[in-house]
């Protein structure tokens, strides 16, 4: 048999004549059951058997050639603008550096340290940029005191107005030196002490412990406490636990008769005042217990039945009075200090039987004037200062101020402030630097090991090598008209490490001499208003970065390029895109063309009574 008739393309006018299938397929697709799936046929070589899909990858990765050297060209593009944007930002940082050198607002070459030749002396100095560099020699012969009205002794009453003093606890009991409890000794015999105790029951132990050969008594007219014998009597022992002893100020004297140094009674300055067992009553108040006093003019009020003299104490020391007040409750003693030194008094005024009375600091009270410090300067005439701080006002010498503590005689040094100087001047170094090496990084022609060459970002690019290089030239060369011997970084100790851009501090000890002795020099060469290295450099900086500089125009450039290069990447897209819409398409009509064959065949070969294993 014939082999059966194979279409090479789709149905044409005479086979859909002659060949009913082909025909009702065209005219009534939806009606035939062997009709291809058309969304099928997109996937590749389903119908043809060949895997289109790869082919149309690999030409559309054909076409996309030209396309990713416009994406690297523009990659590149960025990282020269991120490279010139780093490299603003580091000049910037540079010209910020300037500026903390130059600032008028803190003048770091006028700043001056004040030493004292002698650390030990206690003095202390300070010197501001009024000061003249040099030295001077301070001889105080006098130092300023405060005045100080030193109360009576003796303010508290008697702890008990008879011998009998069974009533008063040792706990409670108002003397200087509270009593620990425990045991203390008395001719090598242990007397104990518990807080319960009355005072009556421990001076009877004594007489008890010691078998009557020491009695202990208290003798009401001198508020004291009396051990009498026969023969000497010992006190304390190593091991004693209670300070009875020390409290009462019982002491050995090598006979047996030992008393109280003082009277025992003391003030209680937390109560309230007329329960605070003062001597003295105080009587100068009014109906409700109120009264007042004065202290250098400022007027203090009180209350005897509301309020207690530690009050009274912490109103006088807020006051505008100028006195500190205080109570030493060892010698039962009150005080008013002036807070500030000098040849000046302290002045009180009260009614008679007043508060400042009771205290003792009314009239047997005594005053001992505050002094004025006592000086020469260099050799000159004494002079003369309310206060051990010692300054222009007191000597002349601008700037300069001591506080003086010891009677001697003192160098003080002035000399400029190195380290204020040194911390910007080094941080100027370190931002110069950066910008050197970021430039040298980013121009730099390497070769390796193996030969081969590795060229950086601006590699070749003179304008970008310039600003390093024009760097260098400003801050390396002279400032011109200086008349010192300080004219360019090198005559301070600064220049440039041997065959490096890098800049550095080569003479450290040099750099400090011209800041501390020639501090107006140093400020010169880097300040000067028109050739300065600051100056110059700023200029230099600002044409660089500024609208119309080199970054600024390459940067534009590059920005420039991105936008072209983006617009032919676009452009080329389109063209990939319909370059890949149009060969799938192609293939997908293929498919079709192919599965429409293999269908006609199918059906002609059904209309012949034929198939697939029929024999021609």
């Amino acid at each position: 048999m014939a082999e059966p008739l194979r279409p090479s393309g789709g149905c044409t006018a005479a086979i859909l004549e002659r060949y009913s299938p082909c025909y009702a397929w065209e005219k009534h697709p939806a009606s035939h059951t062997n009709m291809p799936n058309i969304s099928a046929l997109q996937v590749s070589g389903l119908a043809s058997g060949l895997d289109w899909k790869s082919l149309v990858s690999q030409l559309i990765a054909v076409e996309r050639v030209p396309q990713n050297a416009l994406r690297s060209q523009q990659a590149l593009a960025q990282q020269k603008s991120t490279v010139l944007d780093t490299l603003g930002k580091d000049l910037t940082a540079l010209q910020d550096s300037l500026t903390a050198i130059s600032s008028s607002a803190g003048d770091i070459f006028a700043a001056r340290t004040a030493n004292i030749a002698d650390s030990s002396s206690g003095w202390t100095a300070s010197a501001d940029s009024a000061s003249e560099v040099g030295s001077h020699t301070v001889n105080v012969t006098q130092l300023a005191t405060k005045a100080q009205l030193l109360g009576g002794a003796g303010t508290g009453n008697a702890l008990s107005a008879t011998t009998d003093v069974s009533g008063l606890t040792i706990g409670t009991l108002p003397i200087g030196t509270a009593i620990t409890t425990g045991e203390f000794t008395v001719n090598g015999a242990r007397v104990s002490v518990a807080a319960t105790d009355s005072l009556q029951d421990v001076l009877d132990r004594v007489s008890t412990a010691t078998g009557g050969a020491v009695t202990a008594s208290y003798d009401p007219a001198l508020d004291k406490i009396r051990l009498s014998s026969t023969s000497e009597i010992v006190l304390g022992s190593a091991n004693d636990t209670s300070n009875f002893l020390t409290a009462t100020g019982l002491n050995n004297n090598g006979t047996g008769n030992v008393l109280s140094p003082k009277a025992l009674g003391v003030v209680g300055v937390s109560k309230a005042i007329a329960n605070a067992n003062l001597r003295t009553a105080v009587t100068a108040v009014d109906g409700s217990g109120s009264g007042s006093f004065s202290i250098n003019g400022v007027s203090i009020s009180y209350n005897v039945n509301t309020e207690s003299i530690s009050a009274i104490l912490a109103r006088i020391n807020a006051s505008t009075a100028g006195v500190t007040a205080s109570y030493d409750r060892f010698n039962d003693r009150f005080t008013l200090t002036n807070k500030t030194t000098g040849d000046t008094g302290i002045a009180v005024s009260e009614a008679s039987g007043g508060l400042l009375g009771a205290l003792g600091l009314g009239s047997s009270s005594t005053l001992s004037r505050g002094k004025n410090a006592q000086f020469t300067v260099d050799g000159g005439p004494t002079l003369s200062s309310a206060s051990n701080t010692l300054d222009a006002n007191a000597h002349g010498i601008a700037g300069l101020s001591m506080t003086v503590a010891s009677l001697s005689t003192q160098t003080v040094s002035v000399a400029g402030d190195t380290s204020g100087v040194r911390t910007k001047v080094e941080d100027f170094i370190a931002k110069f630097n950066a910008v050197e090496s970021y430039i040298d990084q980013q121009t730099a022609i390497s070769t390796g090991s193996n030969g081969k060459v590795t060229s950086a970002l601006f590699a070749g690019n003179h304008d970008i090598g310039a600003i390093g290089a024009s760097l260098r030239k400003q801050v390396f060369g002279a400032v011109p008209g200086l008349s010192g011997s300080i004219k360019r970084l090198a005559d301070i100790g600064i220049d440039f490490t041997t065959g490096t851009n890098q800049l550095a501090v080569k003479d450290s000890a040099k750099l400090d001499a011209a800041i501390s002795g020639h501090a107006d020099d140093v400020r010169t060469l880097f300040s000067h208003s028109t050739d300065g290295i600051v100056t110059r450099l700023n200029t230099f900086i600002t044409q660089v970065t500024g609208s119309s500089g080199i970054i600024s125009k390459q940067t534009s450039s590059l920005a420039s390029q991105s936008t072209s290069l983006n617009t032919q990447i676009a452009a080329m897209e389109r063209h990939i895109t319909q370059q890949q819409t149009m060969l799938t398409n192609s293939f997908v009509q293929m498919e079709t063309a192919q599965s429409a064959i293999q269908s006609q065949l199918s059906a002609l070969n059904s209309a012949f009574g034929l198939n697939s294993s029929s024999s021609k």
